[in-house]
């Protein structure tokens, strides 16, 4: 019961969740959430940290950035969050957060945070 409380707890902040939504459709670095979501840099930090500190996220260096994916060992959380990308249509940032993730990579070419 206690893993299930902590799931929804870290959902419950709305800057967590765009982040795992995000990251339910393709790995991130900073600066690419940063861009998406409109959202400062040692904000994403924080909540990467505390997402990657319960072991929902996990990360990978790739050349000068640090990538982020989420880590769906757990079949619960998984679906919890399957429910919510399902649903999508009905969550206007979060609809949007999806469409602007499209062109990620401009993020990295405008912005040198990641480095």
């Amino acid at each position: 019961m206690d893993e299930l409380t902590n799931y929804f707890k870290l959902l419950s902040d709305e800057t967590r969740l765009r982040i795992m939504v995000l990251l339910y459709h393709r790995e991130l670095c900073v600066c690419q959430l940063c861009g998406i979501t409109g959202i400062s840099q040692p904000n994403i930090s924080k909540h990467l940290g505390r997402l990657r500190d319960s072991g929902l996220v996990k990360d990978e260096r790739k050349e000068q950035y640090i990538f982020y994916s989420l880590n769906m060992k757990d079949k619960l959380f998984e679906n919890i969050l399957k429910n919510i990308v399902g649903n999508v249509e009905e969550y206007p940032i979060l609809k949007s957060d999806i469409e602007k993730s499209k062109s990620a990579e401009k993020y990295i070419e405008l912005a040198n945070m990641c480095k």
